[in-house]
């Protein structure tokens, strides 16, 4: 059952408490964001699913009386409760209440940024193999099937992005971040499937928090030139149609990047 002591912090408050503990990775200048109640009451509900605080199959308490243990107001906890529908966290069973779902079997993609801000914005371990895993599954495909499809509008955008990586390569490590991204996403669109690019923008939080973390710790080495120096083999092999040689360098790459996040360097 609950715990009136977990569930009686008062939401913003625990919100801000929450934040502090997190790892700071923007700048200073960076303008504060406050959250809304109902943001602040879904986080709180996440964290509590979560850990477990709240069984699966559990039931949770009437919305007049969860409101009150939360602080909050009935449609607050109403429009909280919605969201976590969507996610697959709980379900809603007209007359009969709200219950805690397993996520596993009920979840959506849209619940992998919930599993990162349980984390602090850190990716755990066995998440972080779980996303590694899944890019080797995609996109050793995705750049196959780009070697054959692309077109030579594609092959245009793709010189264009390995020009502002150039220059992004004296800039920031977030910059970086995001051209990786934009990268591997136009990869997915050239390779002619019409969900692998849906697929590669529904993580694309948890997946440039792994980039972000790789570029962040080696920006200004030679392990991150490496990165730009793959991305123009992978377009050597576009521009030639050669599928075999993209899946391979793709693989290289990948590998690359798991060795050094993992700190195992060749």
């Amino acid at each position: 059952m609950l715990s009136r002591r977990i569930l009686q912090y008062n939401l913003i408050g625990w919100w801000f408490y929450h934040r502090r503990r997190q790892r700071v990775n923007h700048a200073l200048t960076e303008p504060l964001r406050v959250p809304s109640l109902k943001e602040a009451c879904v986080q709180r509900l996440e964290d509590l699913i979560l850990s477990g605080e709240l069984k699966i199959g559990e039931r949770l308490p009437p919305e007049r009386e969860f409101a009150a243990r939360l602080g909050v107001s009935r449609p607050v906890l109403h429009e909280a409760l919605v969201d976590l529908d969507a996610k697959g966290l709980v379900r809603i069973v007209p007359r009969r209440g709200v219950f805690v779902n397993d996520y596993r079997r009920a979840g959506s993609m849209a619940i992998l940024s919930s599993l990162l801000a349980y984390h602090n914005g850190q990716l755990d371990p066995a998440f972080a193999q779980s996303l590694l895993d899944t890019r080797f599954l995609l996109e050793i495909e995705t750049a196959r099937l780009a070697a054959l499809n692309r077109t030579g509008e594609q092959l245009d955008e793709f010189s264009d992005l390995l020009a502002q990586e150039e220059e992004a390569a004296c800039c920031d490590p977030q910059t970086l971040t995001d051209l990786d991204f934009s990268f591997h996403l136009l990869i997915a669109i050239a390779s002619g499937n019409l969900i692998y690019p849906l697929l590669i923008n529904s993580f694309k939080g948890v997946y440039t928090s792994l980039t972000g973390a790789f570029f962040r710790k080696y920006y200004g080495t030679p392990v991150v030139a490496a990165v730009h120096q793959f991305h123009a083999r992978l377009v050597d092999a576009f521009e030639r149609r050669d599928s075999d040689a993209a899946a391979s360098i793709m693989t290289e790459m990948l590998r690359h990047g798991e060795n050094y996040l993992k700190g195992e360097q060749p």
